[in-house]
């Protein structure tokens, strides 16, 4: 059985989705399995930012201090308007909207990054690794990250060192609560871990606050990564893979 690395991440970590990301969290601690937590440091679903969150604040230092890895995630995770018609289009294809990084400039990707950091700094959290909403980012936001510093930003199908590579081909396998396709997908992503794991093709498993509403998601979620470590795979964060 040959190990192979797979990552899995907790996306849109929030105060409005605390319990969520605190409910899945202990689902992968059962399993022993580290995470990548992506977090939305601002304001988010009507709730306040990050730093104004102590407990929750607390809950993302502890869960570092376990071997979890907190990275960034945008900073409100919500779209912004302008854009090419096509980018849009794609936007709400993707993601319903929600592609904050994918149409900016440079110099706009700097402004929302910056002003990202500067709340995880005031909740005293660093980071290295950007994965941008839907995983959708524009050049200007990829030049943006390799002069902040980041190590590394993810997209849907890898992972990407910064500056200038190399590209860890590594697909993401989610769900999508509430589409059309939601049963067939929970069936994709058992079924394509199971098929990656028999032939130790690398891959990540991103695990949303809104599958919790639909147990049948979560138990596929669990299931495909169960079957991953089974079948010899090596569950790591993201700073782990491109540091390693």
């Amino acid at each position: 059985m040959r190990a192979f690395p797979f990552v899995v991440s907790i996306h849109d970590v929030a105060p409005s989705t605390a319990e969520a990301t605190a409910r899945w969290l202990a689902d992968l601690d059962e399993r022993e399995v580290p995470c990548t937590l992506l977090v939305i440091p601002g304001p988010f679903e009507g709730r306040a930012a990050l730093p104004d969150d102590g407990p929750l604040v607390t809950f993302l230092h502890s869960a570092a201090e376990r071997g979890h890895e907190l990275a960034l995630h945008g900073y409100l995770h919500e779209g912004v308007p302008g854009g090419p018609l096509w980018r849009r289009g794609v936007d709400q294809a993707l993601v319903r909207g929600a592609g904050e990084f994918w149409s900016l400039t440079g110099a706009q990707a700097v402004r929302r990054l910056r002003a990202g950091l500067a709340l995880l700094a005031e909740a005293e959290i660093d980071v290295v690794g950007f994965t941008p909403p839907g995983w959708l980012a524009s050049q200007g936001t990829r030049q943006a990250l390799a002069t902040l510093g980041f190590t590394y930003w993810t997209s849907h199908l890898g992972v990407h060192s910064l500056p200038g590579g190399p590209v860890r081909r590594m697909p993401a396998l989610s769900h999508r609560p509430g589409g059309a396709g939601e049963r067939t997908g929970a069936r994709v992503m058992t079924g394509a871990a199971r098929a990656f794991a028999r032939t130790g093709v690398p891959f990540r498993i991103a695990l949303h606050p809104a599958d919790l509403g639909r147990p049948g998601l979560r138990r596929a979620a669990l299931a495909a990564i169960d079957a991953t470590v089974a079948a010899g795979g090596r569950p790591v964060t993201y700073e782990t893979l491109v540091t390693a």
